[in-house]
C-alpha cells in the first residue's frame, strides 16, 4: 500500500471518529459539558476545547507539508494552554460547534493534500520530525483515546472496536510517545475472535503482558495501572 492509499484509509477512519464526537457533543447539556472528565484537572469542556485546537494545530502541519512553508503546530505551549483554558468557559453549544467545525476543517485540508506531499517531513509538537502521513495517525489517536477520557460511556473496549484495523497503529503510536526508557515488555492484545497483536518494548528479557485490546490500550496510554492484564505490569515513564 502506498503512502497515499494509507492516508486515505486513515482519513476515512478519522471521519468515522469525528462522527462519534459530533453525536456525543450534540447531546451534552451545560451541566454535562462543564463536569469533570476522566483527566485530572480537566472538565469535559477543557477536553473538548483541546480536541478542537488539536485539529487546528494538525491542520497547520498539513499546510506545512502542502506548501513547504514551515507552519508550527502551535504558537507555543503557553498559547496552546491558554486557548484550551479560555475555550473551556464557553457555552455547551459554542463548544460543540467548535468541535464539529474544527474537525471539518481538518478533513477538508487532509483531503486536499497531494499524493507527493504525504512523505514530506514536518515537526510535531514535541519537536519530533514526522512524515505528513503521521499527522493522520496523531489525529486518529487523539479522537479515539479522548472518547474514553470523556467518561460518558466510551470505555477502552468500545474505543478499540471503533479503531478497527487501525488499533495496532494507535497502540504503536502511544508506545512512541514515551519520553523515558521503556520497561522490557512483550505486550499482547487478544481479541474476542482470537486476533492477536504484539508489540516489543524496551531491551533485555521481557515480561509478557496479555489482555483484551481495550485493557492493552488503557494501560499503554497511562489510563490504567495494568492490573487487568495477565502479567505483572511495570510502571511506565512519562508520556510526552
Amino acid at each position: 500500500m502506498t503512502a497515499s492509499e494509507r492516508a486515505h484509509a486513515l482519513l476515512n477512519r478519522v471521519r468515522a471518529l469525528h462522527d462519534e464526537w459530533a453525536s456525543v457533543t450534540g447531546r451534552m447539556d451545560e451541566e454535562t459539558v462543564h463536569a469533570p472528565s476522566a483527566l485530572p484537572g480537566w472538565t469535559r469542556a477543557h477536553l473538548l476545547s483541546h480536541l478542537a485546537r488539536n485539529a487546528d494545530g494538525l491542520v497547520n502541519l498539513l499546510t506545512w507539508a502542502k506548501s513547504g512553508v514551515e507552519t508550527p503546530m502551535y504558537a507555543g505551549e503557553a498559547a496552546r494552554d491558554d486557548d484550551i483554558e479560555k475555550g473551556a468557559y464557553r457555552s455547551a453549544e459554542e463548544i460543540a460547534e467548535d468541535v464539529v467545525a474544527s474537525a471539518a476543517r481538518f478533513v477538508e485540508v487532509a483531503a486536499s493534500v497531494p499524493d507527493d506531499a504525504w512523505p514530506v517531513r514536518v515537526r510535531a509538537r514535541q519537536g519530533r520530525e514526522i512524515p505528513a502521513e503521521f499527522v493522520l495517525w496523531l489525529r486518529l489517536s487523539e479522537t479515539a483515546i479522548h472518547l474514553a477520557d470523556l467518561d460518558l460511556g466510551y470505555d477502552f473496549g468500545r474505543v478499540a472496536e471503533l479503531l478497527g484495523d487501525e488499533f495496532e497503529i494507535v497502540v504503536g503510536n502511544a508506545i512512541g510517545m514515551y519520553g523515558g526508557e521503556l520497561p522490557s515488555v512483550l505486550l499482547v492484545a487478544v481479541g474476542e475472535d482470537g486476533t492477536r497483536h504484539e508489540w516489543r518494548m524496551g531491551t533485555g528479557e521481557p515480561v509478557t503482558l496479555t489482555g483484551s485490546p481495550g485493557d492493552v490500550l488503557a494501560w499503554i496510554t497511562g489510563r490504567s495501572d495494568g492490573s487487568t492484564l495477565d502479567g505483572a505490569a511495570p510502571p511506565l515513564p512519562h508520556w510526552l
